[in-house]
């Protein structure tokens, strides 16, 4: 038998002693899954389905996670890449992610209803694009080549901003000298990595501005400081969330640079044999726009009815932010009911 505490399943208590292989303690992760930016983002297109119904279109998939989007298109949302796809007038979603002025500048000439579910830490940097711009510098960007996010953010100065991967890649960056040079992060990327990025990039280019404040999210720092501390107390770790999302990858690049195995995945069948036995503490956490219904389930298959299994919380900072959809959005959705 199983019992659900704390919106995790652990086995009815027995005699520990009674077993010496598998599983014998699953530690949690605190903070894990959703961030504000993505409960903010679904939450906006579930008023939006109030107020306008299906179809609802959304330019590109709403957050990185299949299972959300699935659950939308079940719903009657439909996800383009192309806002040119949209019959004219139809009401519009921008994801997450955000966008780059020429895709609202199309969605505006074919006359459709935007409305906007950029993570607010994401339209922070592009507020920051285009403040620099606005003062005549040229940029440098951390992230990862083809992700939304970049593409989005880029699109701000196109021309005048050029993308950085790694730490190899700034050592060989070659650009012309600008006076006024600064520099923008990807909000989803290891802090480490951008850390030896910035460290190379500010050696070569030691007039380069920085924004105020980091561009990295508090979610996505707060997770990766939560699964260092995980790795060291455990033999396995697992991320729970999509190959599609940045955030969920760094997750598991980070416990595997401490020295602790670490595997990404979506769903109970994607579970080795050998996890189930061969590990006795494994530590599990997931990506921001994983819902924490699938962490449950893949506890409740580890366990797979193993009496004696703790489970534990591994807190190490408490989130409490927390973004409002826009307000005009919120009452139209309250005068549908």
């Amino acid at each position: 038998m199983r019992v659900k505490l704390r919106g995790v399943f652990s086995a009815a208590p027995a005699n520990p002693s009674e077993y010496n292989m598998g599983v014998q303690e699953i530690i949690l992760a605190a903070p894990r899954g959703f961030c504000a930016g993505v409960a903010f983002a679904i939450e906006v297109v579930d008023l939006a389905l109030q107020v306008h119904g299906a179809p609802l279109y959304v330019r590109h998939a709403i957050v990185h996670n299949e299972f959300v989007v699935k659950n939308f298109e079940d719903q009657g949302v439909i996800f383009i890449e192309d806002v040119n796809e949209i019959p004219e007038g139809m009401p519009v979603v921008f994801s997450a992610h955000g966008v780059s002025p020429e895709v609202r500048e199309d969605a505006k000439k074919r006359g459709l209803k935007i409305i906007d579910a950029t993570c607010p830490l994401v339209t922070k940097v592009h507020n920051e694009a285009k403040r620099y711009l606005s003062k005549d510098y040229y940029f440098i960007y951390i992230g990862h080549r083809g992700h939304v996010e970049a593409e989005g953010t880029m699109g701000e100065a196109p021309g005048r901003m050029v993308l950085v991967e790694t730490p190899e890649d700034a050592e060989a960056l070659e650009i012309p000298h600008y006076e006024k040079l600064a520099v923008l992060t990807q909000t989803t990327l290891s802090v480490e990595e951008v850390g030896a990025t910035m460290a190379v990039l500010k050696r070569r280019f030691p007039h380069l501005e920085t924004p105020a404040k980091e561009d990295i999210c508090y979610a996505t720092t707060n997770r990766q400081g939560a699964v260092k501390e995980l790795a060291e107390k455990c033999d396995l770790v697992l991320v729970v969330g999509s190959t599609l999302s940045s955030n969920s990858n760094r997750l598991r690049e980070v416990s595997e640079v401490y020295g602790t195995e670490s595997h990404l995945l979506m769903s109970p069948d994607q579970i080795l044999p050998a996890w189930r036995t061969d590990y006795a503490r494994i530590g599990i956490t997931s990506g921001a726009s994983t819902p924490e219904s699938l962490v449950d389930d893949i506890i409740a298959s580890l366990i797979n009815g193993q009496p004696g299994v703790k489970v534990s919380i591994l807190e190490t900072v408490k989130e409490n932010l927390k973004f409002l959809p826009p307000r005009d959005l919120i009452q139209l959705a309250m005068a549908s009911r």
